[in-house]
Formats: C-alpha cells, sequence, structure tokens
C-alpha cells in the first residue's frame, strides 16, 4: 500500500444486518442527469439547500414507511439486483472470524474524514456503498418471490439506466431477510472511503445518532447478477519500455499489439509506450494476485521508478495516456473474484485501484436522510 494509505476499519461483526429505511428518491428525470451530479458534487451547505429545494417542489420524494428495497437495474445488456438497506455498524468485529464485511483496499484517512463531513454537512448518505456476497439458497428463492409482485418504481434514467424497485414491508419477509444474512460474508466491491467515512460519522457526530449507527449499503449476489469485475492499468510515467531491462528474460519484447494482447494473462502483464510491445511473465505465485506481485516484485526491480502512477481503466485510456507524456502503460489482466474474496478473507489489502467492479447504479435512485431516525 502507499504510504498514505491506513487499512479500512472493520466496522460490521457478524450477523450482517440491513436495516429498513424511509428512502428519499430523486424524480427519474433528476436521476442520472448532468445537473444531478453536479449538484451532489456542490459545497456541502450548497447541496443541503438544493436538496430541501428539490423536496418542496416535489423532486425529491420520501417513503412514507420504512422498507428494505430490493433494487434492479440495467444499462448496456447488464443486470444487476441487489438488497438496499441500512448496514448496522452497531457490533464492531474484533476477530478476523467476526467480519461480516471484507475491505480488500485501503483509504486515505483525509479523504474518509471528508466525505464523513461531507454527508454530515448533507445529513444524508447520497448513495449506497456495493457490497457482494454469495446469497444462501433461502434468501435467493426468498427475493425471487420479491419479484413477482408489481413494482414499486420503474422507470428508465437520464443515464439511460432502467430501474425496478419492490420495497419489502411485510415483517415475515424481513425476519427471513435477516435469517437469510446471519451467515454472510460480504466484500466491498465499491465504497471503501464512504465505508471507513460511516465509522467516523458515528464516532464524531454524535448530533446525528442514532442515524450514524447504519449506513446506506446495496448487497448484491454475485452468482445471480454479479457485477462485472475488469481491470485497472497502470501508467508509469518517467519510466521507458528499456527499463525493463533488468528483468532479464522475463520480458520477451518486439511484439505486435494484437500478439501482446493476446498474451495477457494472469501470469503475463502487457508493456507498452504506445509504439513498441512487450510480455512481462510474473514469477508463479498462487498465494499473490498479479498486482500483488507487480507491486511487491516487478516496479521495485525496474531501472527507474516512476515520477508519477496514473490508472486507466481501458487500453484506449492507457495508450492516450502514455501518448500525452512520456511514460510506460502496464496492462493488467482483471483479477477473478474468488482471488479478491479470499485474499480479503486471509487480511489482506491489495495495492491501490485494483478492482473496477461495474456497472455502478445511478446516484439518487435511493438516499438515505440522517435526520430521519
Amino acid at each position: 500500500m502507499d504510504s498514505d494509505v491506513v487499512a479500512t476499519p472493520a466496522l460490521v461483526a457478524r450477523p450482517l444486518r440491513l436495516e429498513p429505511f424511509r428512502a428519499l428518491m430523486l424524480a427519474p428525470n433528476r436521476v442520472g442527469g448532468q445537473a444531478s451530479a453536479r449538484a451532489f458534487a456542490r459545497p456541502h451547505r450548497d447541496v443541503a439547500e438544493r436538496f430541501a429545494e428539490w423536496q418542496r417542489t416535489g423532486q425529491v420524494v420520501q417513503d412514507r414507511e420504512p422498507a428494505l428495497y430490493l433494487h434492479e437495474y440495467t444499462t448496456s445488456g447488464i443486470t444487476v439486483r441487489g438488497l438496499v438497506g441500512a448496514l448496522a455498524l452497531t457490533h464492531q468485529a474484533t476477530t478476523r472470524d467476526e467480519i461480516a464485511v471484507y475491505p480488500h483496499e485501503g483509504v486515505h484517512p483525509t479523504q474518509a474524514a471528508d466525505l464523513a463531513e461531507r454527508m454530515a454537512e448533507m445529513a444524508m448518505n447520497p448513495a449506497p456503498i456495493l457490497l457482494t456476497h454469495r446469497a444462501p439458497t433461502s434468501l435467493c428463492e426468498l427475493l425471487r418471490a420479491v419479484q413477482t409482485a408489481p413494482t414499486d418504481r420503474q422507470f428508465t434514467d437520464r443515464s439511460g439506466q432502467y430501474h425496478r424497485i419492490w420495497a419489502i414491508r411485510d415483517p415475515e419477509v424481513l425476519t427471513a431477510v435477516d435469517a437469510g444474512l446471519r451467515d454472510t460474508r460480504a466484500l466491498i466491491a465499491d465504497g471503501h472511503h464512504r465505508y471507513a467515512a460511516y465509522g467516523l460519522l458515528r464516532t464524531e457526530h454524535p448530533e446525528l445518532a442514532p442515524a450514524t449507527r447504519a449506513g446506506l449499503a446495496m448487497l448484491v449476489d454475485q452468482d445471480d447478477t454479479p457485477l462485472f469485475l475488469g481491470a485497472i492499468h497502470r501508467v508509469l510515467f518517467g519510466v521507458r519500455i528499456t527499463d525493463l531491462d533488468r528483468l532479464g528474460p522475463r520480458v520477451r519484447g518486439g511484439l505486435g499489439p494484437q500478439e501482446a494482447v493476446a498474451a495477457l494473462s494472469q501470469e503475463t502483464v502487457i508493456a507498452t509506450d504506445g509504439r513498441e510491445w512487450a510480455a512481462i511473465e510474473l514469477p508463479r505465485d498462487e498465494e499473490r494476485l498479479t498486482a500483488e506481485i507487480l507491486q511487491d516484485d516487478l516496479l521495485p526491480a525496474l531501472e527507474r521508478a516512476p515520477s508519477a502512477v496514473a490508472h486507466a481503466h481501458s487500453l484506449d485510456d492507457a495508450l492516450r495516456a502514455v501518448a500525452r507524456r512520456r511514460g510506460l502503460a502496464l496492462l493488467m489482466p482483471a483479477p477473478d473474484f474468488v482471488d479478491v474474496l479470499r485474499v480479503a478473507g486471509l487480511g489482506r489489502l491489495l495495492p491501490e485501484k485494483v478492482t473496477s467492479f461495474q456497472p455502478k447504479p445511478s446516484a439518487g435512485v435511493l438516499i438515505r436522510s440522517l435526520r430521519d431516525e
């Protein structure tokens, strides 16, 4: 990890519990729009004022009764479905075996603190963190039954995402959901810093209690409607492809672009400066992920250290980066979900920016007020 990165706190002990809440929901014509995105990016007090104005004009509505929500969204042919609720933070894990929510990345303390202050000023959790798990059969069957009922809300937002939402209020169903989550071990797919911020809200903002005893989360069954786990490539500025010479026979140069990309695997990363291409064979290690081997073994062995490191979510983005500024793009394979879960379960944290879980839901579909409890 980077020197200014610390371990994400273990805030949730088993049994994992999602509690009902009264959701705030933007009007469909506001969800996924640039105006809403700009509004949430404004200074803290401006967001609260803008949100209050939207409530007065009917652009934000709030459910009359608390509920858990089954939220399904579809974009670019991918459908993701998950339970949305207030993730209880009242019992903190003290041993690894007690952990219900596993982080796999560290956090920057200042960023987590800024997010906590932002949520406190807005008095809301503006979007759920994304958690993934493998649901037991009983919970799968229960949620399939929920889907047979008419939706409480369905619409296509400004970005093209199609949403369907079922509110779950039946006490027997809620009790069955609790039972289905009792042994759940979830992985943070997106929102490590917000998860850490939930802990800071609880300890540093007693004026918002009891709402700060929970934080908004969406729990997705990775075996049912999985989030797509993509690669995040590295761009090493100031590094030349000739700096790979120190790696010796592990480097196979003189490749064409198609040949190089075809060689990409968990054991082979690809290096290019946009003109020349090379394949780097990594040491075999069944315990460590490709990104860990790269961070621990390959980068320290380079001829020179990079002046800066950037991250790219696509090959095209990586190539554009080295076209604008001299550097070396390292193309990474997408990690396997099972491997990420295994590493997290062992208590290890991956290097920064290793996983990219997609797609994420548009902001504003389900929001949790911190003034409502």
